[in-house]
Parts: structure tokens; sequence; C-alpha cells
């Protein structure tokens, strides 16, 4: 039970490294990519594409951060042709209803989780999308 490649958009630090050493000691991924803006996400997506590089099999997106949040994120990967290998995770910090309504609104977004993101919590997130990806 593994996911190949995960990536991290998050800007806050301690949570992107609490993540990762959580998916590392559990053996839940087998790489791990991080990003502190949606930007930078979306230059390595593109830059995947050019290249013909892998894509991560999932992303872990945070809603606030600077230059390109999770929202303006998510409109640009909305228009990524390759889209369909890759399954979002919302990941934040806020209990605002509305953000949850907006999730909603994105196909793309299989769930959002609020943070903290216990170790519980991250194993439903690896084992709901390992049944997506039909990993048994």
């Amino acid at each position: 039970m593994a996911i190949d490649y995960t990536w991290i958009i998050d800007d806050d630090d301690i949570f992107t490294f609490t993540i990762k050493k959580m998916l590392e000691l559990n053996h839940l991924t087998h790489r791990i990519d991080t990003f502190s803006n949606g930007l930078e996400a979306k230059q390595q997506l593109d830059f995947r594409k050019e290249n013909n590089l892998p894509y991560p099999n999932i992303i872990l997106l945070d809603i606030n951060m600077p230059i390109l949040d999770g929202w303006q994120f998510m409109d640009e990967f909305s228009q990524f042709a390759d889209k369909k290998e890759i399954i979002v995770y919302l990941i934040s910090s806020s209990i605002d209803p509305n953000d949850r309504i907006k999730a909603k609104k994105y196909e793309d977004i299989k769930d959002f989780v609020v943070k903290p993101v216990t170790i519980n919590a991250l194993l439903q997130l690896i084992a709901h999308a390992e049944s997506l990806m039909n990993i048994p």
C-alpha cells in the first residue's frame, strides 16, 4: 500500500515537514515533492508535460498561499490536459463552510480535509486515492 509520487503544495513549512514525515515513516508514498505556492507547482506541471516526465499521483493542496493560492491553482489545473492522471485533495485550516461548497464545484478535488491532519486521516486519504487508482 503506497502511492508512487505525491506533491504537497503548502506555504506552511511545519505542516509540510510533518505531513512529509508521516508519509515517509508510514511508507505511504515512494517519492514526495513540495512547493510553497501554486505557481511553483503549476510551473513544474508544465515542465513535466514538456519533458514527458511522470506526474504526481496525488496532490495535497492548501487554499491560502502567497503568489498563486489553492483556488487559483485549481483554476489553472482545470485547464491542464493530463489532469485525469492526478488526484487532488484540498487540505486547509479553513473551517469556513463556503470553502467546502466552493471545493465541490471543482470536479478534480476529491476531498476536503481540515488541518491538523492526523495519521488516521492521512491513512484514509491514501486508501481513498488507492481505490480511485485501483491499487490493491
